[in-house]
């Protein structure tokens, strides 16, 4: 990492970010925008020039932009991973990755002859809970069509299997909505799924053998199903910090998918079994990055995760760059940390 200060007898001193980069005039501008930007092992990284960056949006315009560094670019277009942005160490290494990292759609799920399945079965007490992708599908409703109704719902775990499918008494057609079940039966089907036995306080507080849930903009999902869940275990790939766009607004899952899995989804009806796969698919690939360890203890959920006492030390000005760079932490809990609850 460069921590020098850049300045010669006949230039002005400037104080570098150990992180980024930017230079600074005083060293309380630095100060201060190190308290502002959350630094953190956690941000995306250029793998050339180790540059951190606010999203993988803004790592990728820095390796392959209009105005991409042209050491990082020139070396990326020859190692590089355009969907992990990773650096293989020679173009053979690169093809084998590429081979892992270029994932397939998965198959279509045949709907005929699945109008409700429930595979769900319990974790052993000493595994670590998996993770549940969701996804609805809505239909409008009312007499001009403009109420949003939720008609299939979709969970798989891990490994991709099919743990729960159906279609509620909303659902698409006349043959569907004989066969459909109650909104209010689908409802506590899936709170039994991800709670996992757990008590509501137990989960309210670090979770414990609860399931965490993903989806995309899993606010939308959970309105739909008039149902709710603890904020603190929920994992929204519409919400998370690095997936977000530079001016942090969010990416569809269409875009997300082709970007960062390599292929496309929604290319005709909705079908969320297909959304269910890639959103799990996402969550596993941000989760298994891996970081260096923090100076610090191990985050709980319930956390809050930008509070740092060191900034109100009265030494800041005596730090080091490299130093300011140590006490810094994110603001947003990493998906890695998942394997290490």
């Amino acid at each position: 990492m460069n921590t020098e200060e850049d300045h010669s007898p006949n230039q002005i001193k400037r104080h570098k970010c150990s992180a980024c980069f930017k230079q600074y005039k005083k060293k309380e501008h630095l100060i201060e925008h190190m308290k502002t930007t959350y630094h953190s092992v956690h941000q995306p990284r250029c793998m050339v020039c180790k540059k951190h960056c606010k999203s993988f949006e803004s790592l990728r315009e820095h390796l392959t932009g209009p105005v991409a560094r042209g050491v990082c670019s020139a070396i990326f277009f020859q190692c590089g991973c355009q969907l992990c942005l990773t650096l293989s160490d020679s173009p053979a290494s690169l093809n084998d990755h590429r081979e892992t990292c270029r994932l397939s759609a998965p198959t279509p799920l045949g709907t005929s002859e699945l109008l409700y399945i429930d595979s769900h079965n319990e974790n052993h007490a000493d595994c670590r809970p998996g993770a549940i992708a969701m996804d609805c599908e809505m239909v409008g409703g009312g007499s001009d069509g403009s109420l949003e109704l939720c008609a299939r719902v979709c969970l798989i775990d891990e490994d991709e299997n099919l743990i729960f499918h159906t279609y509620d008494i909303t659902g698409l057609t006349e043959e569907h909505l004989r066969d459909g079940m109650p909104l209010k039966e689908v409802r506590e089907k899936i709170l039994q799924i991800l709670y996992n036995g757990e008590s509501i306080v137990k989960v309210s507080l670090d979770g414990g053998k609860a399931r965490l849930l993903v989806g995309h903009d899993l606010a939308h999902d959970l309105d739909c199903l008039v149902m709710t869940y603890p904020d603190h275990m929920t994992r929204d790939t519409a919400k998370y910090r690095p997936l977000l766009k530079t001016n942090f607004v969010s990416h569809s899952l269409k875009y997300l998918t082709r970007t960062y899995l390599g292929y496309d989804i929604q290319t005709g009806t909705h079908d969320p079994y297909e959304d269910c796969i890639s959103v799990m698919r996402l969550y596993k690939r941000i989760r298994g990055q891996s970081h260096k360890e923090e100076g610090y203890r191990t985050l709980t959920p319930g956390d809050n995760i930008g509070a740092c006492d060191w900034w109100r030390s009265k030494e800041l000005d005596n730090l080091t760059p490299d130093e300011l760079y140590a006490i810094s932490r994110s603001d947003y809990r990493c998906w890695c940390l998942d394997l290490k609850l």
